[in-house]
């Protein structure tokens, strides 16, 4: 989003705003994992909720 623009503004001229999505997207990919571990596997998160609350 913001960062994207942000990035582009602050970045020299020869790098192009591909360049930034594609440097970005292995970060998406790992992101796009973890929200699919949650949703399989939900009772890791609830777990460690419950430990940190008792």
């Amino acid at each position: 989003g913001y960062a994207l623009f942000y990035l582009k503004g602050v970045a020299p001229p020869e790098i192009s705003t591909g360049d930034i999505y594609w440097g970005a997207f292995p970060f998406w990919r790992l992101m796009e994992l973890g929200l699919i571990a949650c949703i399989i596997w939900p009772q890791t998160i609830l777990w460690l909720a419950n430990t940190l609350v008792k």
